[in-house]
């Protein structure tokens, strides 16, 4: 029975990284970022000092806590890997995000002004904070003319990182 086990557990965890090309499993070992403390283990003081570090100042206890609960137990790389594929499997691909966008471009030129779509964010739906906006603004900042390159948020929004780099 202990050999079954082990290999069931084995099986388990290989199953995470197939979800993964190397190139992205290499990226994720930046799990350091996270995890502050570098102990291995993200818990809830990493999360309020990565919060921290990203500008975001008085995350509720609560919220937190919720984060952490997401995980069956210690969140260590291979959890981390795990909770990180689940989400990605209910991200929306990138053709109906890139198809949201357009309904906001008949033009089709591939942005949309800025001021335009801040209005949308912060009046509609899951309204954006101005500090969500700051940080959405310093992540894709429009070109001269205060267009925002959509194609761009797309490809980030599903790959992760900017298509330059």
């Amino acid at each position: 029975a202990p050999k079954k086990a082990k290999r069931r557990a084995a099986e388990g965890s290989s199953n995470v990284f197939s979800m993964f090309d190397q190139t992205k499993i290499q990226e994720f070992k930046d799990f350091t970022v996270i995890d502050q403390n570098r102990d291995g283990i993200i818990d809830k003081e990493d999360l309020r000092d990565t919060f921290a570090a990203m500008g975001r100042l008085n995350v509720k206890n609560e919220e937190l806590d919720a984060m952490i609960k997401e995980a069956s137990g210690p969140i260590n790389f291979t959890v981390f890997l795990t909770m990180f594929g689940e989400k990605l499997k209910g991200a929306d691909p990138e053709d109906v995000i890139m198809g949201a966008f357009k309904v906001l471009d008949p033009d089709g030129k591939g942005s949309i002004k800025k001021q335009f779509l801040e209005e949308l964010l912060t009046t509609q739906c899951d309204r954006f904070t101005p500090e969500e906006i700051k940080n959405m603004w310093s992540a894709f900042p429009p070109d001269v003319g205060g267009n925002v390159d959509y194609k761009n948020i797309c490809y980030v929004i599903t790959h992760g990182e900017d298509k330059a780099n």
